[in-house]
């Protein structure tokens, strides 16, 4: 467990790799900052589908948003941009085995290689809510860099035209409902 805690330190400092190619300054957005948004978002959205009635396994949701980007302790955080060069399926190859080494020799390293698969497969409502916390907690971010007054990230928005989390019913209405609501909060600064 200590090497592999040692390892995923390395998060901690690692900058999110698109605001460093749009210009903003290093120390913006690390992966475990990342992380960080993206497990609170999935509590609070698990958490209000379960009070909704929605059966969801909310440990399961937090776990999977606290692994999802484990991988990049290895590999490093791949901008959008990148994966038009290598593809998806080389990105999620090298994920997967540098998830599967990082791992490796931790006493429960079976159930976090099946919750990444879980969570790269949007295979469960979990894997799927922990998706579009991902995409809102970028979106948050983004709207936070637009507040302080950075502009030329109009193309990060366009994630929220275009991604299709597969959530149906309750789940998809209270995703759909944040989107909007940022949505909204943008559309005031502009």
């Amino acid at each position: 467990m200590l090497s592999t805690l040692i390892e995923l330190q390395r998060l901690k400092r690692l900058d999110r790799t698109g605001w460093v190619l749009r210009g903003l300054p290093s120390g913006t957005e690390s992966v475990a900052a990342h992380s960080f948004g993206v497990a609170t978002t999935a509590m609070f959205l698990a958490d209000q589908l379960s009070a909704s009635g929605v059966e969801i396994d909310i440990p399961r949701t937090l776990r999977m948003a606290l692994i999802h980007d484990w991988a990049e302790a290895r590999i490093g955080d791949i901008p959008r941009t990148g994966i038009r060069y290598f593809g998806s399926e080389v990105r999620q190859e090298a994920e997967s085995k540098a998830f599967a080494d990082i791992v490796n020799g931790t006493s429960h390293s079976e159930t976090y290689r099946e919750l990444f698969e879980d969570y790269e497969k949007r295979a469960s409502l979990e894997a799927k809510l922990v998706k579009a916390a991902d995409v809102i907690d970028l979106l948050v971010q983004v709207l936070a860099q637009e507040r302080a007054g950075y502009r030329g990230l109009d193309e990060f928005w366009e994630v929220a035209r275009v991604m299709d989390f597969q959530l149906t019913g309750k789940a998809g209405s209270v995703v759909s409902e944040i989107i909007g609501e940022l949505l909204t909060a943008r559309a005031e600064i502009r």
